[in-house]
């Protein structure tokens, strides 16, 4: 049999070394070592680490790339952060949220980053971002899978138009339901707008990612309230909190009460480590508290823990680079979780459990699945979080679609030769 694709060579993240990866009609169609075959093209593993591509579950879109616009945030909060977007948005234009979106995703997949959900501001009642975005998923959909929610950045109840212009992004194809209930006027309206937000999700067969209780305030507990709205509705695994920072300042009784309704519920956390760890603790001097969530207390109970980039240089974040082992690397300072365990778990985080949240079909490296995959300079997983691996080759549906330059020393020192070894890197 003639393969389009046949990678050989190749180390997998579940520990197999020496397999070949073939690849026919935009499918894995085998796996094993030593495949006998010709093939349209050949990758060399050299041993290298082949994984199935990285996934970011909680990303703005429609804001990236604009770091300056009108001017930098000074203070570094997150509520700085909010007021910047809201000068710059009546400025957007279609083309320029279009175009930056599109240098965004470029980047991404030169970092092997093939699918990102993406909150949308609705707050503009011209939905200008939304109709962008919307433009911008129909032209990267051959290499890339953008997934669109609702957000009403500005609060549901709090922003007048906000419930119209929820209603009319869903009606244009936004993929989920989004919200801030911590950004309500009350704590009263932040609970009501997640009843309101897990109603219409429930009823309309969508996904829900609410932005929840990205604060330092112990008392914002809407947490609990999306917990218990996801279980009366059944909306499990179709539901997602993300941030949940206010959880890392709660006191420990309480948080012993909430983790279990969450694992009850069968819904999804998302932390985001790069940015949680940097907006959060702004009003502290010392000691100064972590932003992140309490990732490994739930992952303890089972429930669904991932990782995403949030912001690449936007009003709330000046740096980040589409580069998801740099979130899964960050995560693990700022848990800290440092055993072998843990940081393998963080590559897992970046691929495997965010393709689940997203609901993503034919994701990974099995036969069937879809021929989407990276090839890391690193000679498994957790090598490519510590050295936050090169991309050698990033192939979507069986063809090449970037190419980056193996790291290796010009000349080697001692008289050693350069070395591409994997096993030149794993630990003794």
């Amino acid at each position: 049999m003639a393969f389009d694709l046949v990678v050989r060579n190749a180390a997998l993240p579940d520990g197999r070394k020496g397999q070949d990866v073939a690849v026919a009609a935009g499918r894995i169609v085998a796996i094993g070592p030593g495949l006998e075959s010709e093939a349209g093209e050949t990758v060399d593993a050299r041993g290298f680490l082949l994984a199935p591509p990285f996934v970011d579950c909680h990303f703005h879109m429609d804001a990236t790339l604009s770091l300056g616009q009108p001017r930098l945030n000074q203070s570094g909060t997150l509520l700085e952060g909010i007021a910047l977007w809201g000068e710059l948005k009546p400025h957007l234009t279609h083309e320029a949220v279009a175009q930056r979106a599109l240098r965004y995703c470029d980047l991404a997949v030169s970092q092997g980053l093939l699918a990102v959900r993406s909150h949308v501001d609705i707050c503009d009642d011209r939905l200008l971002a939304v109709e962008a975005l919307i433009d911008v998923k129909k032209r990267v959909a051959p290499y890339l899978d953008l997934q669109l929610v609702a957000f009403p950045q500005d609060g549901y109840f709090r922003s007048p138009s906000a419930a119209g212009n929820l209603k009319r992004a869903l009606d244009l194809g936004v993929d989920a339901v989004g919200g801030i209930p911590h950004f309500e006027r009350t704590m009263a309206d932040g609970a009501a707008s997640v009843r309101a937000l897990c109603e219409i999700a429930a009823a309309r067969g969508l996904m829900i990612d609410l932005h929840c209780d990205e604060s330092d305030d112990p008392m914002s507990r809407h947490i609990e309230t999306l917990a218990a709205e996801v279980h009366r509705l059944g909306l499990g695994g179709r539901a997602t909190g993300s941030h949940l920072t206010s959880m890392h300042s709660m006191d420990n009784y309480y948080v012993s009460k909430l983790l279990p309704l969450i694992a009850e519920s069968g819904m999804n956390a998302i932390a985001n480590p790069l940015i949680n760890l940097t907006l959060q603790g702004r009003h502290d001097t010392y000691p100064r508290r972590r932003g992140m969530t309490r990732v490994a207390e739930m992952r303890a109970l089972g429930v669904p823990v991932a990782l995403g980039q949030d912001c690449v240089m936007d009003p709330w974040y000046g740096l980040g680079g589409a580069d998801m082992l740099d979130v899964a690397h960050m995560a693990v300072h700022g848990a800290p979780m440092t055993s072998r365990e843990a940081i393998r778990w963080t590559f897992d985080a970046v691929t495997e459990i965010p393709a689940r949240i997203l609901g993503l079909e034919h994701y990974g490296l099995a036969v069937g699945a879809n021929a989407d995959f990276v090839l890391l300079q690193a000679a498994d997983p957790i090598e490519a979080v510590r050295l936050r691996a090169t991309r050698l080759v990033v192939v979507r549906r069986g063809r090449v679609i970037a190419r980056t330059p193996a790291r290796e020393t010009a000349l080697g020192l001692a008289g050693r030769p350069p070395t591409l070894d994997p096993a030149a890197y794993a630990p003794r």
